[in-house]
This record gives C-alpha cells, structure tokens and sequence, in this order.
C-alpha cells in the first residue's frame, strides 16, 4: 500500500480539510470553500432573487473548485510515470504555496481568498482518492458516511470483518474532519486570518511522509 493511501496520511488530510471549511465560513464571511453544494444552493437563490453580485459571489468558489480539479488531472496525466518526481507532491506544494498566501489576502478580499481556498481543495480531493484502498473524499463528509453507513449495515448482516474495518476507516475519517473543523472554529476567533497557516504545515507533512516512503 502507497504512503498516500493510508490512514495516517489521509486523517492529516482531512483534519486539514476540515479546517479549512471552518475557516472560510468563519473568517471569510460564511462560504463553504470545500462543501460546494451549499455554495450551489446560495448561488442559485441569489440569481433566482436577481442578486446578480450575490451569486457571483457563490459562483466564484465553484468556478475555481473545477479549475483546480482540472488542473490537478492534467499535472497527473502529465507527470505520472515521472522518475524525478511524484505527481501528488507537485500538487502538494501548490496547495502549500496557495495556502499560505491565503493568509496574506485581507478581509476586503474575501472572494480572492475563497477562490484560492476552493482551488486548492479541489486538487487536493482530486490528488488524494482512497485510504487503505477504500475511495473516500478527505474534504467533505457525505460520501463518507454512506459508504461507513453502508459498510457497517453489510457487517452487522454477514459479520463480515472486512466490512466492520471499511466501516472504522470512513467513520474515522470523519471524526478527524470534524476535530480540524472544531479547532479552525476555534482557531480564527483567534488568529483570523493567519489561521489557514496551520494547513500548510500539516501539508508539508504530508510530503515529507511522501518523500520519505520514495527514499
């Protein structure tokens, strides 16, 4: 199994992830940088209101969410069977890079700021797809607890150990999300801004465990 793909790597991820919801709906001005449905149905009720700069204002984040999706696809297809470097490192230090300058936008620049936000989730659930081989999203809980649900209703019908370990695995992932949106909460009544910092640190962890695993 691929460092990528363990528990481990993929619990950092989504504290990460869950910090960064936290902090874009608490510090620039309540939109769901990694949720995007959320951001569709404010989108859409803005427009259908004729509130045409209220809605672009939810469009934005989605516009940048599938760019970075899109960009991350290209950087795998592009550098896959590269020797010199793994393709999921070079989308880890995008997100670092854009991360940490989200911690410099100031707060009449919320828009730029969530747009790098959604940008950078994006890739990272593009990038980082499975843990111990189970396809999971390390940005966003829904997915995550059906296939936990699902898997823990097939254990409790057959007893099957492997579906029990599935379950865990999901409903683990979830728990870390909810502890990195709990601290980024609490984290940006203090730090504000600067609170997305702590995301790329965590990043840069998750690349040296990378790093690491190819020496």
């Amino acid at each position: 199994m691929q460092t990528s793909e363990s528990f481990r790597l993929s619990a950092i991820l989504s504290f990460s992830g869950g910090l960064q919801d936290a902090y874009t709906f608490n510090v620039r001005d309540n939109v769901f940088a990694n949720a995007q449905t959320g951001n569709v149905v404010l989108m859409s009720q803005n427009f259908m209101q004729r509130n045409w700069m209220q809605g672009m204002y939810y469009m934005l984040p989605l516009v940048a969410f599938a760019a970075g999706i899109f960009i991350a696809e290209r950087i795998e297809t592009r550098f896959k069977n590269s020797r010199k470097v793994h393709w999921r490192q070079i989308v880890l230090f995008i997100e670092i890079i854009m991360l940490g300058i989200v911690g410099l936008v100031p707060g009449n620049y919320n828009m730029i700021a969530n747009m790098l936000v959604s940008f950078a989730c994006a890739m990272q659930v593009q990038t980082f797809r499975k843990v111990h081989g189970y396809g999971y999203a390390s940005t966003m809980c829904i997915g995550n607890m059906r296939s936990g649900t699902v898997s823990l209703s097939h254990y409790l019908r057959t007893k099957d150990r492997q579906s029990l370990n599935k379950a865990l695995h999901f409903f683990g992932i979830i728990f870390v999300f909810a502890v990195g949106a709990g601290v980024g909460g609490v984290l940006s009544g203090v730090w504000y801004i600067r609170t997305i910092w702590i995301s790329p640190v965590l990043l840069a962890g998750v690349a040296a465990l990378m790093i690491r695993e190819d020496r």
